[in-house]
């Protein structure tokens, strides 16, 4: 897995590339810590590259989603593959978190 990061106005867009399983869901955890631990808690996960998320990687998603949410901030998903969305809906991630079909929408949500 690719883990891209760019801001843009005041949010983090973390860009996802490839499976996101239980060998590469740890360095999606840590960048997301990381990111949060330097005060930016606005965070957009771009999954548009992204071809897989396993339980581990919806684990990281909740608990990225929380640490945002403890430091006054909110962890927001957008373009998400079917495959990829699908497994998000079944497991009710689509009704706890804001997602958005495109980055451009998720971006004018969030200012």
């Amino acid at each position: 897995m690719k883990i891209e990061e760019q801001t843009i106005d005041s949010m983090v867009v973390v860009s996802l590339d490839g499976r996101v399983d239980g060998s590469t869901a740890p360095d999606l955890e840590k960048h997301i810590s990381a990111v949060v631990e330097r005060g930016d808690t606005r965070i957009l996960l771009d999954c548009s590259q992204m071809d897989y998320i396993s339980s581990a990687g919806l684990r990281v998603v909740l608990v990225g989603a929380k640490k945002c949410q403890q430091g006054g901030g909110k962890l927001t998903l957008c373009t998400l593959r079917a495959t990829c969305k699908s497994v998000m809906e079944v497991s009710g991630f689509l009704t706890m978190l804001d997602y958005y079909d495109t980055r451009e929408s998720a971006l004018a949500a969030q200012s």
